[in-house]
């Protein structure tokens, strides 16, 4: 899609949500999201249904009606009484509620709909839902104008669903946390790891974002999505059934699985050696059951302490990689260092048997549920494999932590801008001579204050601690050049006058007072 389409769409997704949300009235964001999101898949899969059932019309030998017809084309057979029109017919019914929970039911109940069985919404009827304002959000998403295209009419209802899931996230804070990973950090692993082809797996998937992503990725580059195999897990049912919508609305397939014991306890794919695995795990988690899993096969670097599940999410990825395979984890900025716990010995072993690719050093305030400042870690399981430059020995050091732009009181963004320059910067720095060439790619060379190549012996000196701002240095100041005698006086002189200035403003405040205590 071009990049005016993409704004375009983004724009209206921001339109609609601010529509949506003044409607809500007393409802809790946590408890209006499955509102307002079930009703956009609803929208959406009666819009694809009806798209097909137009195509088949047009042919003399298709039935129209038959639902073999659409599973053929991975799209959901969609019952009468499901079908959008019906919804928005009765919109203004009192039993509207009771309507939409029929039509949820009918889609769950359908054969060829099995993998939405469990997963939609369906308590639209419950007495405390305002059905008055559950018509007019029918009639508001009735308004998602349709296009020509029924490819771009799904992209432009597949932005209004993840920019709600954006809005709601933000919305709840902290709570928000839970279920969504921000754009800006999911889009800066996808383009560092560039995932083209193969399984992509992500152990606590929250409601997708990694995998859309990743799919937009490979549209973005002229690949074909279906080349990407996706698999996750997620612990919160809730958030699973987000994820399952989610996915559908941007026409994924993938096994997502649920278990309320999690990827730690219960593996959904015990077997799965991803080529890419991508994740935002939980920080910090104490209580995830680690004294139950001891002598577990994954912790071949070190048993992960009980009281912090960070270098158990570090382990379990790795022991997910395929022989080739690459890792971006999100973690608390307290994994660089760690020493206490057995933290540091885990550490020094994934660095010393060259797991670690690189590491990103994140600016506070990007994510909804916590102001602390995280980082990136880059895992590889063979540094000199993919085509790529043989970087064993090394790990590349990146501070970010001044970068992106403050888009509200309380978060940060990154721009397209700084994106391209983090994973930019590590592309080149993997890519070999002949790959620099062909795509007229500058050499990689470190950069003072953001970007430093560094071998293990370094490494060691320091103890195993991968912070980078350790090795990146200072950005050097730019010369500007004028003469330090003419840039001393300029000084002197205006240190001068904000004395001067000082010194005015004491006495008016000093009579200001008097003034007062006279009149007193």
């Amino acid at each position: 899609m071009a990049k005016d389409n993409r704004q375009a769409d983004l724009d209206f997704a921001a339109d609609l949500f601010k529509a949506a949300d003044k409607m809500r009235g007393g409802l809790e964001p946590s408890e209006y999201k499955h509102v307002a999101l079930g009703l956009i898949f609803l929208k959406y899969i009666s819009e694809a249904f009806q798209a097909m059932h137009d195509q088949l019309s047009e042919h003399e030998f298709a039935d129209p009606e038959d639902p073999e017809e659409y599973l053929a084309e991975n799209v959901f057979w969609v019952p009468e009484k499901a079908r959008w029109s019906h919804i928005q017919k009765n919109a203004r019914s009192e039993d509207i509620g009771k309507i939409i929970d029929n039509a949820m039911e009918a889609i769950e109940a359908e054969q060829t709909n099995e993998s939405l069985k469990g997963v939609l919404p369906k308590d639209y009827a419950r007495p405390t839902l305002n059905k008055t304002m559950l018509g007019e959000l029918v009639d508001l998403f009735s308004n998602i104008k349709m296009h020509d295209s029924a490819d771009r009419a799904r992209d432009l209802l597949g932005r209004v669903y993840e920019y709600f899931i954006s809005g709601f996230a933000s919305a709840e804070g902290k709570r928000g946390g839970e279920f969504f990973t921000p754009r800006s950090v999911v889009r800066t692993l996808v383009k560092m790891l560039e995932p083209y082809q193969g399984r992509v797996y992500d152990p606590c998937c929250g409601s997708g974002g990694m995998f859309i992503q990743s799919e937009k990725f490979i549209e973005e580059h002229g690949g074909n999505p279906l080349n990407l195999a996706v698999y996750g897990q997620e612990i919160n049912h809730t958030t699973w059934r987000l994820a399952k919508m989610n996915l559908a609305v941007h026409g994924i397939d993938a096994d997502i699985a649920w278990d309320n014991a999690g990827s730690f306890h219960k593996d959904a794919h015990p077997g799965l050696k991803a080529d890419y695995i991508l994740a935002n795990p939980p920080f910090n988690i104490s209580d995830w059951g680690g004294e139950r899993l001891t002598e577990d096969e994954r912790w071949k670097y070190g048993t992960p302490p009980k009281g912090n599940a960070n270098f158990a999410w570090l382990q379990h990825i790795i022991h997910h990689l395929a022989p080739r395979g690459h890792a971006g984890v999100v973690l608390a900025n307290g994994s660089m260092s760690s020493q206490t716990s057995g933290e540091g010995e885990i550490r020094k072993r994934l660095i010393e048997e060259d797991r670690v690719d690189c590491m990103v050093a994140l600016p506070g305030q990007l994510f909804y549920s916590t102001q602390i400042p995280v980082c990136l870690w880059i895992l590889s399981r063979d540094k000199s494999a993919n085509g790529l430059r043989d970087r064993r020995g090394e790990v590349l050091f990146i501070d970010a932590r001044n970068m992106g732009h403050m888009v509200d009181r309380v978060r940060r963004e990154f721009s397209d801008e700084d994106i391209e320059q983090i994973a930019g910067t590590y592309r080149r720095w993997r890519a070999k001579p002949e790959t620099l060439e062909e795509k007229g790619w500058e050499a990689y060379a470190d950069e003072a204050g953001f970007c430093k190549s560094e071998g293990l012996e370094t490494i060691r000196k320091f103890d195993h601690v991968l912070t980078p701002g350790r090795y990146v240095g200072a950005a050097e100041d730019e010369d500007d050049g004028v003469p330090f005698k003419e840039r001393f006086a300029s000084l002197t002189g205006l240190l001068n006058d904000q004395f001067e200035q000082s010194r005015s403003l004491e006495e008016a405040i000093t009579a200001g007072i008097a003034s007062v205590s006279q009149d007193a």
